[in-house]
């Protein structure tokens, strides 16, 4: 008796996911962004929803949740009900956090990874002002005076944070870490000069390259930047080998049946495809990507395990 009990309980709530699911959309969807308003992942998030919603036929509301490297939106989604309801848009970062500081969730267990929507290269920067020129003159500068040059970055985990140390570690450099709580205050610190240097996203430091106020001293990708054709990669310069890229994608959390799952990659597919989206993404200094849900969830696991490594060896701990 116990066992059809459970039969019927299971049966029952089998049917009622899939007569849910059949009527989904029917209520506003949140894509919860993990950071503050005005960054890279907010832009991209606000250059989908309205679309996303026309397609979905439901209002997509854009809910900025931020704090603690993007840990604390991350919670909220990863035990929100698996209704569809509720979407992460998170970096790359995403895969380094659980390594970093203690969280509540995982990056793979608790997560289904939807549609990774594109990829970036970083860009080293200086202030304008700054005798490096150069990766070069960074090199010897470095070199000369190991542990007095400073790094800022927008926190401890974060992709800055975790470039920039895969970068002092291929170069053999000693550059003091200083995490600031954000791309703002990061962006703030090197104009004022407060830190020798950073390493940040187009997104955030295009405005203040062509003001003249950041001068670009190499990109991170395999390839030079279209919008910064002038500026060298990494391993052009002398670093060979080297290349460090973002991403940003939507997840939804696990357990979301697979029916409400295929038809959200299918509406951000086409979407994210569009060619006002695309122009978009190319305008915040990003580049569209278009891989199957199964090749970003095994970007996912071997970014978790290529980072649970390096945080490890480096010593890299949260405050």
């Amino acid at each position: 008796m116990r066992q059809i009990k459970v039969l019927l309980l299971l049966g029952f709530t089998f049917i009622s996911l899939y007569c849910f699911a059949d009527t989904y959309p029917n209520r506003p969807i949140k894509i919860i962004v993990p950071f503050p308003p005005g960054g890279g992942v907010d832009s991209v998030a606000r250059a989908i929803s309205d679309k996303l919603a026309t397609e979905l036929g439901q209002p997509v509301l854009v809910d900025n949740r931020a704090g603690s490297g993007g840990s604390i939106g991350t919670s909220l989604v990863a035990h929100a009900a698996p209704d569809g309801y509720t979407l992460l848009l998170a970096p790359n970062g995403h895969t380094v956090l659980s390594s970093v500081q203690k969280t509540d969730w995982d990056p793979v267990k608790d997560f289904i990874p939807l549609v990774q929507l594109l990829t970036f290269p970083m860009v080293i920067l200086v202030n304008a002002n700054s005798k490096i020129k150069t990766y070069s003159d960074l090199v010897s500068e470095a070199k000369a005076r190991p542990g007095q040059l400073s790094y800022g970055s927008s926190g401890i985990g974060g992709p800055i944070h975790i470039g920039m140390e895969l970068f002092k570690s291929a170069a053999g450099l000693n550059i003091l870490h200083i995490p600031y709580k954000g791309n703002a205050p990061l962006t703030v610190a090197l104009l004022s000069e407060e830190v020798s240097l950073s390493m940040d996203t187009l997104a955030i430091s295009l405005t203040q390259i062509k003001q003249g106020k950041f001068r670009a001293i190499a990109v991170t990708g395999a390839k030079r930047h279209p919008l910064l054709p002038d500026v060298p990669t990494l391993a052009e310069s002398g670093l060979k080998g080297f290349q460090y890229e973002g991403w940003q994608g939507i997840f939804v959390p696990a357990k979301t049946p697979i029916v409400i799952t295929d038809q959200l990659i299918q509406a951000i597919k086409k979407v994210s495809s569009m060619p006002a989206v695309i122009h978009r993404i190319y305008e915040l200094g990003y580049e569209p990507v278009n891989i199957s849900q199964e090749d970003f969830a095994k970007v996912i696991s071997s970014e978790v395990l290529k980072y649970s490594k390096f945080v490890k060896e480096s010593k890299i701990q949260a405050e």
